[in-house]
């Protein structure tokens, strides 16, 4: 993954927005002003920090050495992805996607709606399945993926 499918993987979601919060060079992905990713697009090698649910973000890093607990964030919840490759592209776009769900499970149900997120649309909070690395999860209704992009 490049910088640039990185930051167009974010960015392609509804109400993401790229800031710079902490200095230029490290991009900060938020919806509803709070934060699904994190990275240094020009730093090599290339790493995004992301939100998971605990649980997987334990089975994520035993099963990819890329994968390591959020750097400088809560281990708990946050997973630091090296992108050097080893995890498949997939993968780590189900991962932002995940994130971006987890984020926007937390606003409130007014801000939800205007994002036009589905797990809204469907009575959810937290709906956030494990990425497959392959496909899409078997009970996830087939628009929810392509209903996330603006």
């Amino acid at each position: 993954m490049t910088p640039e499918s990185l930051k167009a993987a974010c960015l392609e979601l509804n109400g993401a927005a790229e800031t710079f919060p902490f200095n230029a060079g490290t991009s900060v992905f938020k919806v509803g002003g709070k934060m699904f990713a994190l990275s240094a697009l020009d730093a090599v090698p290339l790493s995004v920090s992301l939100k998971c649910d605990p649980d997987l973000a334990l089975e994520l890093r035993e099963r990819y050495p890329a994968i390591t607990g959020g750097w400088h964030l809560n281990k708990r919840h946050w997973n630091t992805v090296l992108l050097d490759g080893s995890v498949p592209d997939r993968l780590v776009h189900e991962m932002i996607e995940d994130s971006y769900d987890l984020v926007v499970a937390g606003l409130p149900h007014a801000r939800q709606l205007l994002l036009d997120w589905p797990g809204v649309h469907r009575g959810e909070r937290a709906a956030v399945g494990p990425p497959t690395g392959g496909g899409q999860d078997a009970d996830e209704d087939p628009a929810r993926r392509a209903s996330r992009r603006g």
